[in-house]
């Protein structure tokens, strides 16, 4: 074997202890229990570390071509890296073109081919008028399709009515594809309080949680009546977590997601005129993020995606902080996991139970048969952890490419030591990430 990793503790398909992993041609091809496996270079890790499979963040907006001046390529996966993270999938919308149609997917992969340090995927985009466009970017390799059900944050990809949601997921179901839904209910915001002001309050009233429940009832109904796939993307409401359940048991295909700053703030705690914690949907109050911790818990819900959604600094408006004018999102690529197994362990969930989280589930939600595990035939991708090791998160370290997060000055438990992608440790300096493609990973 080229390559052999002797592990005190690694978190394998065959269980959780010592184990040696073999790698060959950038695959694994061996796990073995104990640590006597023998190869051409063998690493030794300490007992302080955990060999985990690289994570995997199938909600990331890298925005680039077009707006790169709030992210890139380079900058996004090379804190993804820095992360533990090994593959992502790139949302269709942020980026100018969005992936609406097989030229921008082109486009988009012309922006990436070269430029990223771990591997990436495509989602692309359903619009009004592009249904014609769904099969054809399916036949190029995106991973599903993303859609809105109220104002996108950007004009150049507006939301789907109902009908045209009903259309597009007939489309979908005869493709086999998946739908990931933004499920916000446009009538119900529109009647909320307008946002203004530094105020916290005010921007959560705008933004309420019936505005959550409402969508995802009418997206669990179209697809119950079509018989789709569907995903909800960040889920911040844990009102719909009854619901989700029973479509779920009435055997309705349905998945969701929330996101590591659902888990790990509250809206009792965010200060006035702090924009860095704007997102949509909003980060709620603590007892709803306790119920958020019981539906992982409960499997209700399937995964923890970053939703890193990043911008420039004066588009948070820190001037006047004001909640109305700023831009919703949170940039947290790099921080997920010690944020997740932060939260994780002090409810008393295992490093196993993040792991399914963070990088089996989204992989299978991705259909990426090669990521998320440690198993003979996945990818060699694997994170080096030290659960124990404390830091506090300093914006100025991070390695996405503006200085802005709502982690800054966070205490966290967790350290990523190494990532190593395909048996090859990951510098950030010389980008060998691959461009990913559905049904060939």
């Amino acid at each position: 074997m080229e390559l052999v990793f002797r592990a005190p503790r690694a978190i394998t398909d065959a269980g959780t202890g010592p184990y040696s992993v073999g790698v060959g041609d950038g695959r694994i091809v061996a796990v073995e229990p104990g640590l006597s496996l023998d190869g051409d270079r063998v690493v030794e890790l300490g007992e302080d570390v955990v060999l985990m499979p690289g994570l995997v963040d199938t909600h990331v907006h890298v925005n680039d071509p077009g707006r790169s001046e709030w992210e890139g390529f380079e900058t996004a996966t090379r804190a993804a890296a820095a992360g533990g993270i090994t593959s992502i999938v790139d949302m269709p919308l942020n980026s100018v073109p969005p992936t609406v149609d097989p030229a921008a997917l082109e486009v988009k992969r012309r922006a990436a081919r070269g430029r990223v340090h771990v591997d990436v995927g495509f989602w692309g985009g359903a619009v009004p008028g592009n249904g014609a466009e769904l099969a054809p970017l399916h036949e190029q390799g995106v991973f599903g399709f993303k859609c809105f059900l109220l104002h996108s944050g950007v004009d150049e990809f507006p939301p789907l009515d109902d009908a045209e949601l009903e259309a597009d997921l007939r489309i979908l179901a005869d493709l086999g594809a998946l739908m990931i839904v933004h499920a916000e209910d446009a009538a119900t915001i529109e009647s909320a309080p307008r946002p203004h002001g530094a105020r916290y309050e005010g921007f959560l009233a705008s933004r309420p949680r019936e505005a959550e429940n409402r969508a995802i009832a009418r997206v669990i109904e179209l697809a119950r009546r079509t018989g789709a796939r569907v995903h909800v993307l960040h889920l911040s409401s844990s009102d719909a977590l009854p619901m989700i359940a029973r479509a779920r048991a009435d055997g309705v295909a349905l998945t969701a997601e929330t996101c590591p700053h659902y888990l790990s703030f509250a809206a009792e705690e965010i200060r006035d005129g702090a924009t860095e914690f704007k997102c949509c949907p909003p980060i709620r109050e603590s007892g709803n993020r306790e119920l958020l911790w019981q539906g992982l818990a409960d499997g209700v819900i399937d995964c923890v995606v970053s939703d890193h959604s990043p911008c420039t600094p004066e588009l948070k408006r820190f001037d006047s902080g004001d909640f109305g004018a700023a831009w919703g999102g949170i940039a947290g690529l790099q921080v997920g996991l010690p944020a997740v197994w932060t939260g994780a362990s002090r409810r008393g969930h295992a490093l196993e139970d993040v792991v399914r989280w963070m990088a089996r589930r989204p992989a299978e939600l991705a259909g990426l048969t090669r990521k998320g595990r440690i198993a003979v035939g996945c990818d060699a991708d694997f994170c080096v952890f030290a659960p124990d090791e404390a830091f506090v998160v300093d914006v100025a370290k991070l390695r996405h490419r503006n200085p802005v997060s709502a982690y800054h000055g966070s205490s966290l438990r967790g350290v990523v030591r190494q990532t190593w992608l395909r048996g090859r440790e990951v510098s950030g300096d010389d980008p060998r990430g691959e461009l990913m493609r559905r049904g060939q990973w």
